[in-house]
């Protein structure tokens, strides 16, 4: 039986910049690809970035967690701690700009998890974080 996988597809307004962040800066393997596509493995779930000839539509709002201001929508990751500080030490190398930069929240919880937020270069919000304990994920 194989494990679930997610497809997420996003719109990007340049297929050039979207490969030297995601291949580049987050150190995503890329799949297959068409001039107006690329699929990249993003740890085992398809992430497809569609090139779109308008900007996003939509404005993206803030809903507020542990008393940061979150940016929605947004996608993102789980991950492991030594792969979480890794990537946090790629984006900063990087240059990054972070929404929230990379730090620790609900300290001494059951949901205790490093977390960062950054925008792709064609401004999807994106998260990352690792649970202190990931079995404790969904704990209320």
């Amino acid at each position: 039986m194989t494990r679930p996988a997610f497809h997420l597809a996003i719109p990007v307004d340049d297929l050039a910049r979207a490969r030297a962040f995601y291949g580049g800066v987050l150190g995503l393997p890329e799949g297959r690809s068409t001039g107006h596509w690329v699929d990249w493995d993003l740890h085992g779930h398809q992430l497809v970035t569609h090139l779109v000839s308008s900007p996003r539509p939509d404005a993206p709002g803030h809903g507020t967690v542990d008393g940061h201001a979150v940016p929605v929508p947004h996608f993102g990751l789980v991950l492991g701690a030594d792969a979480f500080h890794a990537l946090a030490g790629r984006l900063t190398e990087a240059g990054t700009a972070f929404v929230i930069e990379p730090t620790l929240r609900f300290a001494g919880q059951p949901a205790e998890q490093w977390t960062m937020f950054l925008h792709d270069p064609a401004g999807n919000a994106l998260e990352f974080k690792a649970f202190r304990d990931e079995s404790r994920m969904f704990a209320r």
